[in-house]
């Protein structure tokens, strides 16, 4: 009894310690899953330049971020963000990536001091650097005021009576493009715009569940979408009609029409707090008033052509691309692999682009490729690169144009015609032909090969045979034995 009593008492005592096992090791292997990596700008930029932080998550979707440092001598200038999508072996791989830009404010030495983010919900220590900001090659412009800084430095006092001060701003929904061909894509912006001369006291309201409303109005039914994801709004300088204005992105995304069936981008609104003024400010009490004030963007169509006549037309892809292609070796052998990569590089829907096409031929064997796929989003345009890495073997000698026998077919809409992308390589061959291994493989065997020494004279198959009584005497015995053993049961 006394030795049950003390088993009883020692588990009691190790599950917590098992407990804090399990769990440090479920952390562990969550830890290890996590791959994040936060990487810092180069050692030294231009004053005239952007430097960057970038987070980049692999096989994982980016799903929280903490805001990016503030760095003193260091001014946050948009954002922009890039994904990575490989296919090798018929297995995917990915990574996703956030770059924060920062404008210099100075030129000199800037110590960027050790900080922390957390990517989707873990926390990550960076450590700091010291960066050299050199002279400039071109004079930058001025930093404008942010209107949306400095909101609780007045001395608080209550005023007999607030005014409201007209707002320099205004909402706009922009596109790069008023019309395009199916296919081609044109980039929609949704900005809030602040006069360099506005004087009203403003800051956004609710951003992410109006953002939310806004997007389900606008996003377009028959398109395909590339989201810049605009994660945290800075303003950046811009003109417009010869007057400064600063420029808050809130929303970004770049459209790809599936069909000729016109866009309508409908007006939507902004509701933002603007204050109100005290007008005898005082020493004692507030000096403004919480107010709201909604601004709202004007509609907007785009017009989609139909692409001109052509037996693809449906299938190509549409853009602004070039070909870099890659091939280690132009003197091959018969019978021995080569490897070789059709890589498509450009401006259009990265995602959409299909393999080369291969003409049939006894030349070459193509395999089916390996693909990478690179997509980044940022200065307003979508770019990237599809790869195509194919392992071939050559089958005949000679010389030949890869481009006889490789090839992609698109639509330039800056040309306005269908183009093609072709190798530049040529090839030499060198080796037997391979013809006589494919008729050594098609041999049908040796069941085939005395077929010329058989007898083919024809037989009556309907005559009774001394083998065909012998069955039918073997099939009746067995029904007859099976009745008797059933009677008899």
């Amino acid at each position: 009894m006394c030795f049950a009593n003390d088993f009883i008492t020692a588990m009691f005592r190790t599950i917590p310690i098992l407990l804090s096992c399990i769990l440090s090791l479920a952390f562990s292997l969550k830890s290890e899953a996590q791959d994040v990596s936060i990487t810092l700008g180069a050692d030294q930029v231009a004053a005239n330049q952007f430097w960057q932080i970038t987070v980049t998550v692999q096989n994982e979707r980016l799903k929280n971020y903490s805001p990016f440092p503030e760095i003193d001598g260091l001014m946050k200038r948009g954002t922009s963000s890039s994904t990575s999508t490989q296919f090798i072996n018929g297995k995917m791989s990915s990574s996703q990536s956030i770059i924060q830009n920062y404008a210099p404010r100075r030129e000199g030495t800037i110590t960027i001091s050790n900080f922390g983010m957390t990517v989707n919900d873990n926390k990550y220590d960076v450590t700091g650097k010291t960066l050299t900001v050199t002279t400039a090659a071109q004079s930058q412009q001025q930093n404008r005021q942010d209107p949306f800084q400095d909101l609780f430095n007045r001395r608080q006092q209550q005023p007999a009576e607030f005014v409201d001060v007209e707002a320099d701003a205004f909402l706009a929904l922009t596109t790069d493009k008023r019309e395009v061909y199916v296919g081609e894509g044109f980039t929609t912006t949704l900005a809030f715009y602040v006069s360099e001369s506005n004087r009203a006291d403003m800051r956004f309201f609710d951003l992410g569940n109006q953002l939310t409303d806004i997007i389900k109005k606008i996003k377009p039914d028959n398109c395909w979408e590339e989201n810049f994801n605009i994660d945290n709004i800075n303003g950046e300088p811009v003109e417009i009609g010869g007057k400064g204005y600063t420029q808050y992105k809130v929303f970004q995304a770049a459209y790809y029409p599936l069909n000729t069936e016109s866009i309508n981008f409908p007006s939507v609104d902004l509701k933002l707090i603007k204050y109100k003024t005290a007008k005898n400010p005082g020493y004692f009490g507030r000096n403004r008033q919480e107010d709201f004030e909604t601004f709202t963007s004007k509609a907007k169509q785009i017009e989609i052509k139909e692409l001109p006549p052509h037996p693809l037309k449906n299938k190509v892809a549409i853009g602004n691309y070039r070909l870099y292609e890659v091939l280690a070796e132009t003197d091959l052998s018969t019978g021995q692999s080569f490897s070789y990569t059709f890589n498509i590089q450009g401006e259009g829907n990265i995602s959409s682009i299909e393999a080369p096409v291969i003409a049939a031929n006894e030349v070459f064997d193509f395999y089916e490729p390996n693909v990478t796929q690179n997509i980044r989003r940022s200065s307003n345009t979508v770019r990237g690169t599809k790869s195509f890495d194919y392992y071939g073997i050559p089958n005949e000698p000679g010389q030949y144009q890869l481009s006889d026998y490789l090839y992609w077919i698109y639509f330039n809409p800056s040309k306005d015609r269908y183009d093609t992308l072709k190798s530049n390589y040529v090839v030499n061959v060198s080796g037997k032909s391979r013809k006589n291994e494919y008729i050594s493989s098609s041999d049908m065997g040796s069941f085939y090969d005395g077929i010329d020494f058989k007898d083919n004279t024809l037989q009556d198959v309907n005559g009774y045979s001394w083998i065909q009584i012998l069955l039918n005497v073997a099939i009746f015995a067995s029904l007859g034995f099976t009745i008797y053993l059933v009677v008899k049961k």
